[in-house]
């Protein structure tokens, strides 16, 4: 999964990098997927579902699973989340960035901020003695909200190893000390999603892309985390 792991972190700082106004999220589509299998790997999205792309790369309100595309042209000012699966040795990757592309605003960067700052809160909670996935999605909730935003409430964070998405379900917000209990050996994916708005999301028609419904900014953060005998590491963490 270490391997996985690093092929992910890498793609997504690669995608992140090509990151500037006047280039197509599906040109990052492409760069992405060219990186993963020039490791001998697989993008984890790539028909998954159905999923026509590499990577979701979401704009703007795009919460997740925005589709890349030739049409979708970068400017000054937008806020482009990144979110890239690898597939190799029978375990996935999963990680998820929210680059700054060109000057944006400085509430848009706050966003991006609280948004990283409260995954790595995520990470403490469950590196916690005893700690329950409740742990997790409280800490992270209680930062965003304290911070004026709001968390999505629809989509989670889960588990990840064989298959991409597996138990246990890993909400960013619950109840101190409820939920399933956070062993060593377990791999979650954390990854806030939050709001410059309302919490509320709307799926649109092309049965993917997910959008903030009062069309405020949105931002993401996610890491693949095994939680070992030392503490959770992060497996897709490569800067």
């Amino acid at each position: 999964m270490r391997v996985a792991g690093r092929i992910t972190g890498e793609a997504i700082l690669i995608g992140g990098e090509m990151v500037r106004p006047g280039i197509s999220t599906k040109q990052i589509d492409e760069k992405i997927r060219h990186h993963i299998e020039k490791c001998g790997a697989r993008p984890s999205f790539l028909g998954y579902g159905g999923f026509p792309g590499s990577a979701c790369i979401s704009v703007n309100e795009q919460v997740i699973h925005g589709i890349p595309s030739y049409d979708k042209i970068l400017e000054e000012g937008d806020i482009v989340k990144i979110d890239v699966g690898a597939y190799i040795g029978g375990f996935h990757g999963d990680s998820a960035r929210t680059f700054a592309c060109g000057k944006i605003s400085e509430e848009a960067q706050r966003l991006i901020d609280v948004t990283k700052r409260s995954f790595e809160l995520g990470v403490e909670a469950a590196g916690k003695e005893g700690a329950r996935i409740g742990d997790i999605g409280f800490a992270v909730n209680e930062y965003v909200v304290a911070n004026g935003f709001s968390t999505v409430k629809k989509y989670v964070g889960h588990g990840v190893g064989h298959d991409l998405h597996e138990d246990p379900n890993v909400p960013n917000y619950g109840t101190p000390g409820r939920g399933a209990r956070i062993c060593r050996g377990m791999v979650i994916a954390i990854e806030p999603m939050v709001n410059m708005g309302t919490d509320d999301v709307i799926e649109l028609k092309d049965g993917w892309t997910v959008i903030t419904k009062d069309r405020k900014l949105s931002a993401h953060y996610e890491h693949t985390v095994a939680i070992t005998e030392n503490g959770p590491e992060l497996l897709t963490k490569v800067d």
